[in-house]
């Protein structure tokens, strides 16, 4: 079996264990919507634009992380409490922090882990230049990070009240979506940059 067909099913058990009883179902079909949408197209594209296993083990890891956030919703994801049952300290305590920080985690993680793909898809779709690919990457990634926080709000302005609340998971942070944006940016420019890095290692 090809790594792509195992990554898929591993992806569907985990969808399937971590959709059992949600920390909000809404809130929960809500950050699926796109997860699924995704996931689809890389499954009816797999024939005519194929990607490297590499970048399909990038956007697994990508999808368990935020599966993880779509079952407890980002706000509540219990990181400090895993990190206090292993070491015996909450991770917030020790690095000051006075938030839950999961869904910067995961916005950062957008970026450094889907960019690769992304690099990869445009070759494939536009054939450009390697060097092109990567600056058309970079601001596909930021593009899509941006309709992505007026997508969130969109939502709340739709749905209100809690479920808004536990989606958008500003956590009372007026620049949220600009921080968000901003740790997506950043991490596919990592990312893209290794990538460049690499290719003038093999020239």
């Amino acid at each position: 079996m090809k790594l792509p067909a195992i990554l898929l099913g591993v992806f569907g058990v985990v969808f399937v264990v971590l959709g059992v009883a949600p920390s909000d179902r809404l809130t929960w079909a809500l950050e699926n919507a796109l997860a699924l949408a995704g996931v689809a197209f890389l499954v009816g594209t797999r024939k005519r634009w194929p990607l490297s296993n590499a970048a399909y083990v990038l956007l697994f890891v990508f999808t368990m992380l935020h599966e993880v956030g779509a079952h407890y919703t980002y706000t509540l994801v219990p990181y400090d409490a895993w990190c206090e049952a292993l070491s015996g300290r909450t991770l917030n305590a020790t690095l000051g922090w006075d938030r839950n920080h999961y869904d910067r985690l995961v916005h950062f993680a957008f970026g450094l882990l889907v960019a690769p793909a992304v690099r990869e898809l445009v070759v494939g779709v536009a054939r450009v230049t390697p060097r092109v690919s990567l600056w058309l990457a970079l601001q596909a990634v930021v593009s899509w990070s941006g309709l992505y926080e007026l997508v969130e709000w969109g939502a709340a302005t739709v749905f209100g009240g809690d479920t808004a609340e536990s989606y958008v998971g500003n956590q009372g942070d007026v620049w949220d979506a600009q921080k968000d944006m901003a740790l997506a940016a950043f991490g596919a420019f990592l990312s893209l940059a290794t990538v460049a890095l690499t290719r003038l290692r093999r020239a």
